[in-house]
């Protein structure tokens, strides 16, 4: 009989204790996880583009990613999505302004549905080489164009470059003008552009970049413009038997963050993110010349595409048939910052070297 109260007792202290313990401890202190406040704290960015991970622009939204981290002490995450996986060129634009996503990185070009003062950098020879389009991205000009959009819910953050763009044909070399005479070419979204093909006297059709390797293996075109590392980095030039080496356009990209989901940072967040693209932005423009530099020679050794460099004479033949679109351009903006830019660009390139 001890033995048996003995055990009723043990028992119903155990259940006495497994009842009242948690009650006991409510006082004491939970264990600090600081995983788990920063993540309460953290703040995500989904960064959407349409290139690969391994172009300059590519590169430069990772490197961007990981200084936001370092600046912000890692409150910022910058979740980086390439190839447009998330939106495609026709769609990342609506997909800012709802705040779906919250930065983009569009061409230059798909600005210029917006207003026609982003048609500038489609201009042909726009810029003589780097230092010109350093000059510009750290100028007045890159200043007045980033605050154009505030009543669409965008803010401007930088200008990045991918360097010059060259031409590419499945038909014969492009050395002068004639030679383009009825071509199919695929064009970004450009009235600009457009104009420059209709010039040259080819049919320009505008597509979206996600679509222009499968375009090309259809034999929808005959040919494109872009630059060595797009070029390279899509495989473009398995589809091209010639390519030159002409500089006569440049492809760069404007980083844009949605302006209500920027106001609602603190200021220290936003000082850390400025900061950031600003570091970013100086390693992209070295870094993309570097890259084109090499993607050029590996696709010298990896492929069998004839390369053409443009002769000074053949130059100046393209700028001579090209230079109406540039008195259409004029006609069509207000700002007397850019008029009088493309002036002083018109007198240079009317000047025989």
């Amino acid at each position: 009989m001890k033995y048996l109260i003995g055990s009723c007792l043990v028992v119903l202290g155990l259940i006495f204790s497994l009842i009242f313990y948690p009650f006991q401890n409510a006082d004491h202190d939970v264990s600090y996880d600081d995983e788990q406040e920063g993540l309460s704290e953290q703040i995500v960015i989904k960064f959407s583009h349409v290139v690969a991970e391994n172009t300059p622009k590519g590169l430069a939204a990772q490197r961007f990613a990981q200084l936001a981290a370092e600046k912000t002490n890692g409150i910022v995450k910058v979740e980086v999505v390439p190839n447009g996986a998330l939106y495609t060129d026709e769609q990342e634009l609506e997909a800012l302004e709802n705040n779906n996503v919250q930065m983009i990185a569009p061409s230059l070009s798909k600005m210029t549905k917006l207003t026609p003062e982003w048609g500038l950098f489609d201009l042909p020879f726009l810029f003589e080489n780097d230092e010109d389009v350093e000059e510009i991205f750290s100028g007045q000009i890159s200043e007045r164009l980033l605050t154009l959009h505030t009543k669409e819910n965008i803010k401007g953050m930088a200008l990045w470059s991918n360097g010059f763009k060259q031409m590419t044909s499945n038909v014969h070399a492009l050395q002068i003008p004639g030679d383009f005479q009825g071509q199919r070419f695929r064009t970004m979204p450009s009235s600009i552009i457009e104009e420059q093909f209709q010039q040259l006297g080819a049919r320009p059709i505008s597509i979206p970049f996600d679509q222009l390797y499968t375009s090309l293996e259809q034999d929808m075109f005959d040919g494109q413009e872009n630059t060595i590392s797009n070029i390279y980095s899509r495989r473009l030039y398995e589809f091209q038997t010639n390519m030159t080496i002409s500089n006569h356009g440049f492809l760069g990209y404007v980083v844009l963050i949605n302006q209500n989901f920027w106001n609602s940072l603190p200021k220290d967040i936003q000082e850390g993110l400025t900061s950031a693209m600003k570091e970013t932005t100086e390693w992209m423009l070295n870094e993309s010349v570097k890259m084109n530099i090499e993607q050029l020679k590996l696709m010298k050794d990896e492929s069998t595409i004839d390369i053409h460099v443009l002769t000074s004479e053949e130059r100046a033949e393209w700028v001579e048939k090209l230079m109406p679109v540039y008195k259409s351009y004029q006609q069509g903006i207000n700002d007397e910052l850019i008029k009088n830019y493309i002036m002083t660009r018109i007198e240079e390139l009317e000047t025989p070297l």
